[in-house]
């Protein structure tokens, strides 16, 4: 083939070998963000609509307040229909003094530790809803209110989000946890502000804790 506007022959591309590890380090943050942080917007409400990977992961911070929370016990199913039953955790206009993400990842040069961080020095990490879909979520909390057993259809601390009729639900006012240590299937956020964040992807790598 020729450039027809130099007039010469067009300069062919250097082919070379993929290099899986390059690969993997470049590809897997972008497929977690896409799930991390993915947002439908329902009813002014947010909701894992998608399969999830059928990995949990951590998530931690040093302190979280919130306007309102709303939880109820639901299943998050991976492509292959297996159930992973959680606790929904809804929360309405969220600060954290600083978060951090990990997750383990099976990759064709071995496992790999996704971890993202942000807050800190560097400001508060904010959004307007969050909801986490966890198993086990540890913390030293207090609330300005509190609804215990309450029908998670009739749930209004955080808009548009309730369960189905007749399941148990909780509801509280004037959220605040020290300690945040949570392991999840799927978190959804709307509008969030990560201030200094930091994405490390590598072999034999820490999680949150």
């Amino acid at each position: 083939m020729r450039d027809e506007s130099s007039g010469g022959p067009t300069p062919r591309r250097p082919q070379g070998r993929t290099s899986w590890r390059r690969t993997a380090a470049l590809a897997i943050p972008g497929f977690l963000a896409v799930g991390a942080l993915a947002v439908m917007m329902s009813e002014g409400a947010l909701a894992a609509n998608f399969a999830v990977s059928g990995t949990n992961f951590q998530v931690s911070s040093g302190k979280l307040t919130s306007d309102g929370l709303a939880s109820y016990v639901d299943v998050d199913r991976s492509v292959d229909g297996t159930g992973h039953p959680v606790s929904l955790l809804a929360l309405n206009d969220v600060k954290l003094s600083d978060i951090c993400q990990s997750t383990r990842v099976k990759t064709p040069v071995g496992t790999v530790v996704f971890r993202l961080r942000a807050g800190g020095k560097a400001g508060e990490v904010t959004a307007d809803k969050l909801v986490i879909d966890a198993d086990d979520l540890s913390g030293d909390s207090r609330f300005r209110s509190a609804q215990i057993g309450r029908d998670a259809s009739t749930l209004d601390a955080v808009p548009g989000v309730k369960g189905k009729r007749g399941s148990f639900g909780l509801q509280v006012e004037g959220v605040e946890v020290s300690g945040v240590r949570s392991r999840a299937w799927s978190a959804v956020g709307g509008n969030f502000k990560l201030n200094g964040m930091k994405i490390n992807v590598g072999l034999g790598g820490k999680g949150c804790y």
